[in-house]
C-alpha cells in the first residue's frame, strides 16, 4: 500500500534512486496504490549524467510492496522493499534493465514489457 508521501526505491537504470509518490491518479477519492498501479512521483535521489533528474517528475509503476499480496490460490506474496519503475507515457520503462523480483500481476495489467525485463517474477 502506497500512499501519497511514501518513498520507494528504483527497481531500473533510469537514473532514479529513490521516488517520493505524489499523487495517486484514478478517482479523486483514492487513497492507496497496490502492485501494477500507476503513479506520479518526484525523483528525490539519482545518479548523475543520466536521463532522470532530482526534483523531476515522472510516471512510475510498483512493481514491489512490503504489504502482503494475497491471491486466489492461498499464497501470500510480501517483499522486503518498496520499490517501482520509471516509465513513459505509454507505460514502457525508460530503463533497458528492471533488477530485482517483481509480482506476476504485472502481466495481468498488460505490463509484459517490464515483466520480460525483470530476472525474476514471483
Amino acid at each position: 500500500m502506497i500512499q501519497p508521501q511514501s518513498y520507494l526505491d528504483v527497481a531500473d537504470n533510469s537514473g532514479a534512486k529513490k521516488l517520493m509518490c505524489i499523487r495517486i491518479p484514478g478517482t479523486s477519492n483514492r487513497k492507496y496504490a497496490d502492485i501494477g498501479d500507476a503513479i506520479i512521483a518526484v525523483v528525490k535521489e539519482a545518479a548523475p549524467n543520466m536521463s532522470v533528474k532530482k526534483s523531476e517528475v515522472v510516471r512510475a509503476v510498483i512493481v514491489r510492496t512490503r504489504k502482503e499480496l494475497k491471491r486466489n490460490n492461498g499464497i501470500v506474496l510480501e517483499f522486503d522493499d518498496n520499490a517501482a519503475v520509471v516509465v513513459n507515457q505509454e507505460g514502457n520503462p525508460k530503463g533497458t534493465r528492471v533488477f530485482g523480483p517483481v509480482a506476476r500481476e504485472l502481466r495481468e495489467r498488460n505490463l509484459a514489457r517490464i515483466v520480460s525485463l525483470a530476472p525474476e517474477v514471483s
